[in-house]
């Protein structure tokens, strides 16, 4: 699992202590990730941040989402857990195992009616899409090398004040280490500068788990 980067273990377990804990749900689903994905548990967001995605939603009065890279769906729960009975969310991941399990954890949630899941590439599920603004938030979580492409079918379908969210975007502080040269690692600072010179939206990137880039399509 990953925490945020630039705390230390005690001071990250301070954190932790000091927030709100995640549903029991969420920490089922966590711990069958541990015991089941142990190699690919790293994907999965933070407590902390799943926790924030949360309370974004909900004070951002957030009714219809997409998310780009579900994995087992811990982020799309937090997020179905900060969106009214009548929101919708439209997942998008290439792994049919993992959205399996996702679902099993809608359903226990009682969030299910709320989540749509398209098992296929993001991008052929965003360009089939009616590139009118049609979301309050988005979150990008899948392949680093494609952000850029899933930022730029988004942007548009993104209603005027509406959120993206990108995840990964310090990539363990691989991002300013120029020895660093994989694929996923300069997709990330690829994205980073496209993100930042797009004038259609205005961001922080966030200390937060693995780095948290917050963007607000203008008005």
């Amino acid at each position: 699992m990953i925490t945020s980067e630039i705390f230390s273990p005690k001071l990250y377990e301070y954190l932790v202590e000091h927030s709100t804990p995640p549903a029991s749900v969420l920490q089922e689903l966590a711990a069958e990730n541990e015991r089941r994905h142990p190699d690919s548990v790293i994907m999965q967001i933070s407590p902390e941040q799943g926790r924030f995605m949360t309370l974004l939603a909900q004070l951002s009065h957030t009714r219809d989402i997409i998310e780009i890279g579900t994995f087992t769906g811990y982020s799309s729960l937090c997020l179905a857990l900060g969106i009214p009975d009548d929101g919708t969310i439209l997942t998008c991941d290439i792994n049919e195992e993992w959205a399996s399990m996702a679902r099993r954890y809608w359903e226990k949630a009682g969030v299910a009616h709320k989540i749509t899941s398209r098992i296929g590439p993001a991008v052929d599920t965003l360009r089939a899409l009616p590139r009118d603004p049609m979301f309050d938030m988005a979150f990008i979580d899948a392949d680093k090398q494609s952000y850029i492409d899933y930022w730029n079918e988004i942007v548009p379908r993104i209603r005027p004040g509406g959120l993206i969210l990108a995840d990964n975007t310090l990539y363990a502080g691989e991002v300013i280490d120029p020895t660093k040269t994989s694929d996923a690692v300069q997709g990330i600072r690829g994205f980073n500068d496209h993100a930042l010179a797009d004038e259609r939206v205005e961001l922080v990137l966030l200390s937060v788990g693995d780095g948290l880039t917050l963007a607000r399509k203008k008005n």
